[in-house]
């Protein structure tokens, strides 16, 4: 087409490529791999609880720039390959936390082994299936493909290049939004509420009772909502609303006159909190609405997908007989790394699933082949298909998920013709996805990577080994921090109301994993304030006649725990899903253990969306009638035009979650109002002049670049220091609750009974936060 090859003939990289400057440094790959471990806890971190991801390349350049600038003058090509080294770790941890937790929710443990493994297998393949096509996407449609992500990173690298200093913005969000979070954070000081809660009730017929207001004040959902901006937000909060303060005290209307339990709950409604009426009813109407939002999304963009993958077949070795010696910035690793690596990665696939196999899910030599064929031919279509879209809707809006559902949806209905129904085979089908899903992320950004390297005039070579790279260190630390999650955020909850069970007779759907490997746990939820005697409270395994100072601030010490029996729960019409205790000696279930991932602080709903296509598939023992409910919704909301994935997303996730998001939306909102304010100001005497407030041309039709240009915009690098701060310093907290639960030691904290642990001190503070996001993302940038 006529502007890509005019594109190509005139475009001329910052860096010739007859120059050449110090890039594949070891102080440039040390760095970025310090970043790409970084960036990839923290992206599981607020991926799990937020439910989406932003990128991670500008605010490892801002940061890179400074810290490389301390240390002696740095070469803009070293600057990139700590990006692109970094990088890797955000776009490897997307695809992570978009599928594996959907290990918990059909029943098995997150192992180590397997997360390191999948994610090293799908990180190297969208490295690998990406070589080829750069040629293609990156340079032959140059003039096409825009990248936007990769084209603003490059900016931000030239600018640096020239002087211009961006990491101020990010440093003070990171500054700031630590010092706040030490303090907000439960598990570190908690000197303040970390989740201010309003559970209205209004004259005698209690209105709306059953609904809960509450928001987890957090630094790193303020500044996600200012990246992802006042529309998004405000359709995910939507999403939370109606569940939280609709449904919710629908639930509670209707059935709080019930005697008994209602299905799937196990304990009557009257008896529930908001957070329990949340968990039982309300999650699987909204797994049912991800679920459908999710199959719509694949349905719109399959037309999207078709054309990328077919324009993407069409020119693959459209140049193969071209022989023209490299130069330093067309200079690929050889086509021998790509084979090599391929079959390489078939064969390690091959020995993991013939020697590592799924508990229960073990299958023949014949079928692993295949299932390892499966995922390379699916792993290279989808490549292909996320390195086209990236460079038309960026990164963030690539149909990733939609493509991973593909995915699961045919491997799913392959098992069931083969009678594979057994709850181990839907875990061998997250195996197949997930390093689908892995790989066609992290190809999306590095096709975003290689653009930057373009536009600048970087080694292509180079920039791939650092990717390989980036894509081994940082799978170290993403399967630490979702394991770390898991367990760092768990709790073990008493059943009001303990439930009686035979072990002899065991209901369809929950299954008997023998003795309680752990000793001493803590309780929260039904604890009484007074000795207790056996066997009326739960018995002598579980520390009966516990003395009063054992329980305090609404938690309750259980030791002798290792006589207790755990049950796991998947599809019963008996019990919820979930993991159970069972004491032997009274022959009831009385604790509930509920897993970090899947809480309502870590929801997951990525995961819970990839289990619920599976289970609907393969075992087809879902909670159908609150299932279709969710359905419904979701048609309801696109009848109304609304894409309905974000909603369904947000009446998934907790409410608590969703507002704090909004409020990152309104700031972004405001922010862009006086923005446009001001440049109508300056644009009514100079049409031509520089806004000293982004530092960008004011237009003579006043409208500033503000959606194009706000991958560097202040306010955006200051919500970058945001997240990465909430999510350090959430990682920190759940170190500490890590230690205590090991050492039984707990470490020094403020009393709920301090004078500042109340609700509007919390309110108070998220707001002064707010408005230090507001104060910053006026302030200019120094761009010179």
């Amino acid at each position: 087409m006529p502007p890509s090859s005019t594109a190509k003939t005139t475009f001329k990289p910052f860096v010739a490529a007859t120059e050449t400057r110090p890039e594949l440094t070891a102080r440039a790959l040390i760095l970025g791999a310090f970043f790409g471990v970084l960036f990839g806890a923290v992206t599981v971190y607020v991926g799990l609880r937020a439910g989406l991801t932003v990128a991670a390349s500008i605010p490892i350049s801002v940061l890179s720039i400074s810290i490389l600038r301390a240390f002696g003058k740095a070469s803009i090509l070293e600057n990139n390959i700590v990006q692109t080294t970094g990088n890797a770790g955000q776009s490897i941890a997307s695809g992570v936390i978009f599928t594996l937790p959907a290990l918990i929710f059909l029943g098995f443990d997150l192992e180590s082994t397997r997360i390191f493994a999948l994610a090293l297998f799908g990180g190297w393949l969208g490295v690998l299936f990406m070589i080829p096509l750069r040629r293609q996407l990156i340079v032959e449609e140059h003039g096409t493909l825009i990248y936007p992500e990769g084209t603003a990173c490059a900016d931000v690298l030239i600018a640096g290049e020239r002087g211009g200093s961006f990491a101020s913005r990010v440093f003070f969000g990171l500054g700031l939004g630590a010092l706040y979070t030490l303090f907000q954070n439960e598990n570190i000081f908690a000197l303040w509420p970390s989740t201010p809660n309003w559970q209205p009730s209004f004259g005698r017929q209690e209105i709306l009772k059953g609904a809960a207001i509450r928001a987890d004040v957090t630094p790193e959902y303020l500044g996600v909502g200012y990246i992802i901006g006042l529309r998004v937000s405000a359709v995910m909060f939507a999403g939370g609303f109606f569940s939280w303060l609709v449904l919710l005290p629908a639930i509670y209307f209707f059935g709080s006159h019930m005697t008994g339990p209602l299905y799937p709950g196990t304990i009557p409604i009257h008896d529930m909190s908001p957070s329990d009426l949340w968990k039982t009813y309300v999650r699987p109407m909204g797994a049912g609405a991800v679920a459908t939002a999710g199959v719509i999304t694949l349905m719109r963009t399959a037309p999207t997908i078709v054309s990328a993958l077919t324009e993407g077949l069409k020119n693959i070795g459209k140049n193969k007989g071209v022989a023209i010696t490299p130069t330093r910035t067309t200079h690929d690793l050889p086509p021998i790394v790509v084979l090599g690596g391929s079959v390489v990665l078939i064969l390690l696939m091959f020995l993991f699933l013939q020697f590592h196999p799924v508990p229960g899910a073990q299958v023949g030599p014949l079928a692993n082949i295949a299932a390892s064929l499966l995922v390379v031919v699916f792993g290279f279509l989808f490549v292909t298909v996320s390195a086209r879209i990236v460079g038309i809707v960026g990164s963030s809006a690539s149909p990733v998920s939609g493509m991973t559902i593909a995915t699961l949806m045919a491997t799913s209905a392959i098992f069931l013709v083969k009678g594979w129904t057994a709850p181990a085979f839907g875990a061998l089908a997250i195996t197949i996805g997930g390093i689908v899903c892995i790989a066609a992320s992290n190809a999306g950004d590095t096709a975003q990577d290689l653009k930057t390297g373009y536009l600048i005039g970087a080694t292509p070579w180079k920039q791939q080994l650092a990717l390989m790279i980036g894509v081994i260190v940082s799978v170290f630390s993403i399967g630490f921090t979702l394991n770390a999650m898991n367990k760092g955020l768990e709790e073990f909850q008493r059943l009001p109301n303990p439930i009686a069970f035979s072990l002899s007779n065991l209901p369809d759907g929950v299954q008997n994993n023998g003795a309680f490997s752990r000793d001493h746990i803590t309780l929260i939820g039904h604890v009484s304030t007074s000795p207790r005697t056996a066997p009326a409270a739960g018995g002598a395994s579980i520390a009966t006649g516990l003395p009063p100072k054992a329980i305090s601030q609404g938690k309750e010490e259980v030791t002798g725990a290792r006589q207790l029996i755990l049950l796991n729960a998947i599809g019963s019409t008996t019990l919820e899903d979930g993991k159970y205790l069972y004491n032997p000696e009274t022959k009831q279930i009385e604790i509930q253990w509920v897993q970090g991932i899947g809480s309502e602080k870590a929801a997951a709903p990525q995961g819970r969306l990839m289990a619920t296509v599976i289970n609907g598939i393969l075992t087809q023992k879902l909670a159908w009638g609150l299932v279709l409910l969710g359905v419904a919704l979701v048609i309801v909301v696109e009848l109304l035009g609304v894409r309905s994935l974000t909603f369904a997303v947000g009446a998934y996730l907790s409410i608590a979650t969703t507002l704090a998001i909004l409020v990152g939306g309104v700031m972004r909102w405001m922010v862009d109002r006086a923005m446009l304010h001001h440049a109508a100001k300056l644009a009514a005497t100079n049409p031509d002049v520089i806004d000293p407030a982004t530092g960008l041309p004011v237009p003579t039709s006043v409208t500033p670049a503000l959606d194009t240009e706000s991958e560097i915009s202040p306010g955006s690098l200051y919500a970058s220091g945001l997240i990465a701060a909430g999510g350090i310093v959430g990682l920190l907290g759940v170190a500490i609750k890590l230690y205590e639960a090991a050492t039984d030691r707990p470490l020094p904290r403020f009393s709920d009974h301090n004078p500042l642990h109340q609700d509007w001190v919390s309110v108070l503070m998220f707001g002064l936060l707010a408005f230090s996001l507001y104060y910053f993302a006026r302030k200019p940038l120094d761009t010179k």
